[in-house]
């Protein structure tokens, strides 16, 4: 196959052609066509040679030509696609290194293979090219929701047309028992694309808590406008799911306008989703209030909320206990996603269990250390005292305010707690020093005798030691794991030592140490107070 005068034309309708077949760039088929020629005129020519192919965008016409690159006379490696300045110097007056000599050479006749060879680099780059559009089509489609046509189902996942490609569905992405024919009609979620060898992978779902999102953005206007935000969703697929919604106009109801006019925009979501049945929440920033919104249609009594933790109690009536747990758990399940906390759910009765539990543990620790009857270790903990601490180093006005107490039977109760204290001290640095404590960590300040000695129990023994310990291992914290939260139990937690406070006790202990610089500590906190104040400005 000879590319002559008779075919030109040809080649850049080919072109044409295949690139509105394909939807790609025609430049980019030409370029492929070039390729192909010029591989196939090596092949007739010698591989070793440098052979370039031009195809004149106009009139189709092929130009093929040798390329020989000047280089110094050491550093020739291919002698016929290389050469030296002297031998260029037939070709050019005054040659360079790195200067090339093009001279034209015959177009080539292609046998079976030369054009079998071309056809494959042509449908190699096109289909190289097609999957670059489809990426860069699809990529920043992702979090949206598109219609497609189902083609076919292999092993429970479902192949989709998306109209300039397919996408799939997996199994685990299905509403339920959800079951599709070829050419059912879909309305899907795109949740990620993915460029891979074989080709952009553009996963679909059903489930995904953002389609359900996507799908109020299509049913309110508000939600789409920006005057109802939604903040939070959680979503038990085909059975329940619940939506924190927040309206940022004080005349529109964030719920009303989620709901529709007889419940028309909601009902059109929950048909989408298989009739599953969503509770539109409004959101607060105050937790306790979100919460208690969160876990309707059943009714809170007192809402306790540990921020370090996480974790949030809940106290409800007896009657209410199975109302706020829901069927297998569901509905507090689903509070807990939209709210991102552990929540315990405890009836009034355990409540109040806990509460006397708490209080005779407390009585009993007054009566035991500070030698006193039950009447009066009772006083205390009534008035709110929860510690010997409280009792050893409280304003002696606070004990004054407890009925049948003096100047002087506070001043003994004091006296008593600290001596108490004291000699509890005393025992824990002994026991620390026994375990291989040293005095650069007992006589390190922020660490209690108690702290030593649990610290010692733990193997941190120096200062040093204590400096290479991170925050959580101090002070504990929650980790992850798959969906669930795992506790990490901390050396110093039972003495209610915060992540703050833990990082500030380190970072002391690094730099008497000398292992940081505070001058450093200065700057970084001048680079993110300038980040800061930057960003506030950008927004």
């Amino acid at each position: 196959m000879a590319i002559t005068s008779a075919n030109q034309l040809e080649l850049l309708q080919t072109a044409e052609a295949v690139a509105r077949e394909k939807m790609i760039d025609p430049e980019l088929v030409v370029e492929a066509m070039e390729e192909s020629l010029a591989r196939a005129a090596k092949s007739r020519y010698g591989a070793e040679l440098d052979i370039r192919v031009s195809i004149d965008r106009k009139t189709g016409k092929a130009t093929f030509t040798r390329v020989r690159t000047v280089v110094a006379d050491d550093e020739i490696e291919n002698d016929r696609a290389e050469m030296n300045l002297e031998d260029a110097k037939e070709f050019l007056d005054d040659p360079k290194i790195g200067d090339e000599i093009i001279d034209e050479v015959p177009p080539v006749d292609m046998g079976r293979i030369a054009a079998q060879s071309a056809k494959q680099v042509i449908l190699q780059k096109v289909r190289e090219a097609e999957r670059d559009r489809q990426f860069e089509e699809f990529k920043d489609k992702a979090g949206t929701i598109i219609n497609g046509l189902v083609k076919r189902e292999e092993y429970g996942n479902v192949i989709v047309d998306i109209g300039r490609g397919e996408a799939i569905l997996r199994r685990n992405e299905k509403i339920g028992r959800e079951a599709y024919r070829p050419n059912d009609r879909i309305r899907v979620y795109i949740k990620d694309v993915r460029r891979e060898v074989r080709g952009p992978q553009i996963f679909l779902s059903r489930t995904d808590p953002q389609f359900m999102a996507e799908l109020f953005k299509m049913e309110v206007p508000e939600i789409y406008d920006g005057i109802i935000d939604i903040k939070a969703v959680a979503r038990d697929p085909g059975s329940r799911a619940k939506i924190a919604v927040i309206s940022y106009d004080n005349s529109i109801d964030p719920v009303g306008a989620c709901v529709g006019m007889r419940g028309s925009r909601v009902q059109a979501v929950v048909n989408e989703l298989q009739g599953e049945k969503i509770d539109i929440i409004p959101w607060n920033e105050d937790t306790p209030t979100f919460l208690v919104n969160a876990l309707q249609p059943a009714e809170v009594s007192k809402v306790v909320l540990d921020e370090e933790a996480e974790r949030i109690e809940v106290v409800v009536p007896e009657e209410q206990l199975s109302l706020a747990i829901g069927r297998r758990g569901q509905n507090v399940r689903l509070a807990s996603q939209l709210t991102g906390l552990d929540i315990d759910i405890m009836t009034e009765e355990e409540e109040s269990a806990r509460r006397q539990a708490e209080f005779e543990e407390r009585t009993k620790l007054f009566m035991e250390t500070l030698d006193l009857d039950e009447f009066f270790a009772q006083l205390l903990v009534s008035e709110g005292f929860t510690s010997l601490e409280e009792v050893a180093y409280v304003e002696v006005e606070e004990l004054l305010v407890i009925d049948g107490v003096d100047d002087d039977t506070a001043s003994e109760l004091q006296a008593r707690a600290r001596d108490y204290l004291e000699a509890q001290n005393k025992k824990a640095l002994d026991h620390a020093r026994e375990l291989g404590a040293q005095d650069s960590l007992i006589g390190f300040d922020g660490l209690t005798p108690q702290m030593v000695e649990a610290l010692a129990e733990d193997d941190v023994r120096t200062l040093e030691d204590f400096a290479t310990c991170a925050d959580w291992e101090l002070a504990g914290g929650w980790t992850t794991v798959g969906e669930e939260r795992v506790k990490d139990e901390g050396v110093l937690e039972k003495f209610d030592m915060s992540l703050e406070e833990a990082q500030n006790l380190i970072m002391t202990a690094r730099i008497q140490l000398g292992w940081v610089d505070p001058a450093d500590l200065v700057s970084e906190e001048d680079e993110e107070s300038v980040e800061a104040t930057e960003e506030g400005a950008e927004a």
